[in-house]
């Protein structure tokens, strides 16, 4: 059973990490990669909250293990750096770099945050 609710999460995750991805490239026309960026802050953010809500095993292996896990690309994050340092924007690739690293770790410590609040 646990198997299927992973591939039901990772399922819905990589469905949404493919239209957020393409629906922000459409909107924002730059060589930094600000699709994958929000999707592994959101991932960040969404793991933070289920971890901090202590969630049930279940939801742990739906969102986490499953949503998250799909949604999220490490990646993506590496052949994205590597593209833009080889193609002489390293200055980009350090920034793209630290943002990715300060959002994830900050969107984590926000939902850590939120879901112990919400469980009280």
């Amino acid at each position: 059973m646990t198997v299927a609710v992973v591939a039901l999460g990772g399922a819905i995750g990589a469905v949404l990490r493919f239209v957020l991805d393409r629906a922000t490239r459409a909107r924002v026309r730059s060589a930094f990669p600000v699709g994958i960026l929000l999707v592994n802050v959101l991932g960040s953010l969404v793991l933070g909250l289920l971890t901090g809500m202590l969630a049930s095993p279940q939801w742990q292996a739906l969102l986490g293990v499953g949503l998250c896990g799909a949604l999220t690309t490490y990646s993506a994050f590496a052949l994205d750096t590597v593209v833009l340092a080889e193609s002489r924007q390293r200055g980009l690739a350090m920034l793209y770099v630290l943002a990715s690293v300060t959002a994830g770790l900050g969107a984590a410590l926000i939902g850590l945050a939120g879901g112990a609040a919400v469980v009280g």
